[in-house]
């Protein structure tokens, strides 16, 4: 078979060429050369970009065989996504693996623009010694404002924490009280402008947010403020930004993006109290690593027709941040219910609940049917051919989104018919800001249990020492129990015994646990 081609349209780390591994045939070209890239896209079922090529609908246009761009970085400034959307092309991205060094380099800016290293580096070198003329300022006792809590925001705050500065921070999309676990204190933008002794930008570039540090805003603020933009080019007017530092109403500011970039001839450079650098907030060896290795899991994941976790754009939609870590949740819930079922269930409901319910989620009916199938069928299960796998197995499916959660943030619920009328339902949540799975609910039984690698679940009638018997015989065969629960409807009534053990439970265990409870069903899931 011919090896599907992927074309590296910049430089990567070797790093990233070994993670692909041999199953491709890897080809290269210059990127910034127009007419190289597009003549070397029509084989190409993949493409790995940078910053410097362009991929819009000129060069989608001429890659029918594409099936993949993937940025080896964040921004996806230079991939039209909605014309690959169109294209039916999906597009990835590295989105973690350079936010440690934006970070350090936004704390980096802010120290030199508080402390005038740049001038005074330059005015050393010219063979003068002027200490008094580059007296700073300290960070310690100040206040921060982060205008954006995002990933990056949030590391920026953190280290900005050590030095002993307020945080403040304005993002209208951000809870207040997961801003306070930070501790940082939430406010609107007109406040952080007037209580900002040093300001740092964490915000995508959009068109809601380009120029909204401007002219007005900039009127608004401390004469002593520092200012720090390494996030994205023209967010903060940079003529607005000129005219301030020029007249003395803003002390400094530390800049690695501009508006236009390359930027070398901008007005802001001939500044002593700017400290610039050329977007260099991705350019660390640890970063382009990262984002290099990301991607081509990436590459390889999208061209076995797996759903990507990093993809930006899938079954014609965007999937939104919060909906994300619900996707591999959901697929566990598939495959703990295909485990009870024991069967193709004729009828599945998707129930989604919550404040995810305001997003697209039809990404989570397909890892609901991924995970359906992934047990009981031969051939690999995918995110392209569970929908078909549940269609020949005459399994219905529909997604069903409610908002109220009584109980839970977010709920996500499989309910399914078999074939004899009864249901089968599972449910789980993620908890915390680490989004930790938890298994909440079972058959109409509430529990609370991780979904561990190992699960067990005895149904018996209720009625004393049942605990001690499962225990024992597990023990006899040398299965450690991690979590248990039991769970009943009344005294005497139905009861459920929920396991999360160590390691897989022999068959001839389960057989003696059924005898021995005399359980109405005995199933054990294997998630490894």
């Amino acid at each position: 078979m011919t090896k599907p081609v992927v074309l590296l349209a910049e430089e990567l780390s070797p790093a990233t060429v070994d993670a692909l591994g041999p199953d491709f045939d890897i080809r290269t070209c210059d990127g910034a050369d127009r007419g190289a890239l597009l003549a070397a896209l029509p084989d190409a079922e993949a493409v790995l970009v940078r910053s410097a090529t362009r991929i819009d609908a000129e060069a989608l246009a001429a890659a029918p065989r594409l099936k993949v761009v993937a940025r080896a970085g964040v921004g996806l400034d230079n991939v039209d996504v909605r014309a690959a959307t169109q294209a039916g092309v999906m597009v990835v991205n590295a989105p973690t693996s350079n936010i440690v060094s934006a970070a350090e380099l936004a704390v980096g800016l802010m120290l030199a623009a508080a402390r005038h290293l740049s001038a005074a580096h330059q005015s050393l070198r010219k063979g003068e010694w002027q200490r008094s003329r580059y007296t700073g300022t300290e960070l310690y006792g100040k206040t921060v404002g982060i205008v954006g809590l995002g990933r990056i925001g949030v590391l920026v705050a953190q280290r900005l924490a050590a030095f002993g500065m307020q945080l403040l921070a304005y993002d209208p999309y951000v809870q207040a009280g997961r801003a306070a676990q930070l501790g940082v204190r939430l406010v609107d933008l007109d406040t952080l402008l007037a209580q900002a002794d040093f300001m740092s930008v964490h915000l995508p570039r959009t068109p809601e947010t380009v120029g909204l540090i401007g002219a007005e805003q900039l009127a608004r603020v401390k004469p002593s403020l520092v200012l720090v933009n390494a996030a994205r080019g023209g967010i903060v007017d940079e003529e607005a930004l000129y005219a301030a530092l020029k007249e003395g109403r803003v002390a400094g500011a530390g800049l690695d993006v501009f508006a236009r970039e390359p930027s070398t001839d901008s007005p802001l450079l001939e500044l002593d109290n700017v400290v610039a650098t050329p977007h260099l907030g991705a350019s660390t060896d640890e970063a382009q690593e990262k984002a290099g290795l990301a991607v081509a899991r990436s590459v390889r994941l999208a061209l076995e027709g797996e759903l990507v976790p990093d993809a930006v754009n899938v079954q014609g939609g965007v999937i939104a941040e919060d909906v994300r870590p619900g996707i591999p949740l959901t697929e566990k819930l598939g495959r703990i219910f295909t485990g009870l079922a024991g069967e193709v269930c004729q009828q599945l409901d998707v129930e989604v609940r919550g404040e995810i319910a305001d997003f697209d989620v039809k990404v989570l009916e397909l890892a609901a049917l991924k995970g359906l199938f992934t047990d009981i069928v031969g051939e690999q299960v995918s995110y392209v051919n569970a929908p078909l796998l549940a269609a020949e197995r005459g399994c219905a499916v529909r997604l069903v989104t409610e908002p109220e959660s009584p109980d839970h943030r977010n709920l996500i619920t499989l309910r399914g018919t078999l074939a004899d009328g009864s249901q089968v339902s599972v449910g789980g949540t993620l908890i915390g800001l680490a989004h930790k799975e938890r298994l909440v609910e079972v058959n109409g039984f509430d529990v609370d249990i991780e979904p561990t690698e190992h699960l067990a679940f005895f149904s018996y009638g209720d009625r004393p020492g049942m605990v001690g018997t499962v225990g024992g015989i597990l023990g006899d065969a040398g299965v450690n129990i991690a979590g248990m629960q039991v769970v009943r409807d009344s005294a005497g009534g139905r009861a459920l015994v929920v396991l999360s053990v160590d390691s897989r439970i022999p068959a001839e265990a389960l057989v003696e646990i059924q005898h021995a409870m005399d359980a109405t069903s005995v199933r054990a899931v294997d998630l490894a």
